[in-house]
């Protein structure tokens, strides 16, 4: 056998030594070690820095409330009506509708022409009722005449003759006003094929269509807002029930609409509904203003005059088991509890009927993590107004 191959194979297999890989975790463990026990031992030497940095009160924001006149307001919600929301429909016999002349939210005047209905059955019936009219009339002349003629000549006619003469004449002549009121009953069903606005206003909707049939009494056609009055409808509490009175000024806001409305009670419900505990209450508002639409949602505040209070913040009024209250840093910058009476909300915090004197610094956010007694740090925030 070749002597090169038996070397080859008796020659011993390198390995990659690993005792270095070892070594060097070794000494990292060993300084992770000695730098937490040089941490320990720091802090153990010196207590008073580890003191200083538990002892620094947290920071809170404070806001000083104003005592005095604020304005009190109900608040409610309702839907935008008309006021006077008429139904206009057919008033004579069912017919078709042949014309339409307005469109929802056009504005017309009294007697204005909205829409024509088919006129042939009521003209023909006009026609045959005056006919019938001048065929009475004609007979009830001449039995008139012959009644005149039996008075001149009573010598020429028997008693009996005269008296039927005259009644031929008061039949005539009622058989007349029978014929006059069979022709303007015919004139009115005619007359009632235009249908005309009872009164000015606004046009709310329109079901009326060409083509259609027109029922009396179950068809309405229009609907219109009388004179175009526009009010709000809404409910409010019981308890504030007391507080609104008729002519007090409300501002009315729409969804979508950025500016407010102004407003003003004009009704205020006499009952109370036992099973919602709610009033009914009725503002008036603007009546040309295209914004006010009948069924747009409304928010309202009424105002019922002023109350002497404070306003804060909603953050800084809080509740538990013993009550409402507020937490007030002193003039030691210690946390005192201060039970306080809430006389009304509003959009911008709520009003603080009792409780403060207006020179408190009371916390205005996270008082419910803060303690009675405890240090803290403040931080003046705006001033309520």
């Amino acid at each position: 056998m070749d002597q090169s191959v038996i070397f080859e194979r008796s020659a011993p297999v390198r390995r990659r030594p690993r005792f270095k890989l070892v070594a060097g975790v070794a000494a990292t463990l060993v300084c992770a070690c000695a730098l937490l026990g040089w941490l320990v031992l720091r802090a153990r030497a010196d207590p008073a820095a580890t003191a200083h940095v538990a002892a620094v009160p947290p920071l809170v924001t404070v806001v000083v409330p104003k005592l005095g006149e604020v304005k009190s307001s109900v608040s409610l919600t309702g839907l935008i009506h008309a006021r006077n929301d008429v139904p206009i429909g057919n008033e004579g016999d069912a017919a078709r509708v042949t014309e339409v002349l307005v469109e929802a939210g056009a504005h017309v005047r009294k007697g204005q022409v909205l829409a024509r209905l088919n006129a042939v059955g009521a003209r023909s019936l006009v026609n045959s009722a005056e006919a019938s009219l001048d065929e009475a009339r004609a007979g009830s002349a001449l039995a008139q005449a012959e009644w005149l003629r039996a008075k001149q000549d009573r010598d020429l006619f028997s008693k009996e003759e005269n008296e039927q003469r005259r009644a031929a004449a008061i039949s005539a002549r009622a058989k007349v006003e029978a014929a006059e009121a069979q022709v303007a009953d015919a004139r009115s069903r005619l007359a009632h094929t235009v249908i005309s606005a009872p009164a000015a206003g606004i046009v709310l909707t329109r079901t009326a269509e060409v083509g259609q049939i027109a029922v009396p009494g179950t068809t309405v056609l229009f609907h219109l807002a009388r004179d175009g009055e526009i009010e709000m409808r809404g409910q409010v509490a019981e308890v504030d029930m007391a507080r609104l009175a008729v002519g007090q000024k409300a501002s009315v806001r729409l969804d979508g609409v950025a500016r407010s409305f102004a407003g003003t009670v004009w009704q205020v419900g006499a009952v109370i509904d036992p099973a919602t505990r709610q009033g009914s209450v009725r503002i008036s508002l603007p009546s040309a203003d295209p914004d006010l639409r009948p069924g747009a949602f409304a928010r309202v505040e009424v105002s019922v005059g002023s109350t002497l209070g404070a306003t804060l913040p909603q953050t800084a009024v809080l509740n538990d088991d013993r009550g409402t209250y507020v937490l007030v840093v002193g003039k030691d910058n210690k946390v005192e509890r201060r039970a306080v009476r809430i006389a009304g909300a509003r959009s911008e915090g709520l009003l603080v009927g009792a409780g403060l004197t207006g020179t408190e610094r009371v916390v205005a956010i996270a008082g419910a993590f803060l303690r009675p007694g405890e240090l803290v740090s403040a931080v003046l925030a705006k001033a309520a107004t």
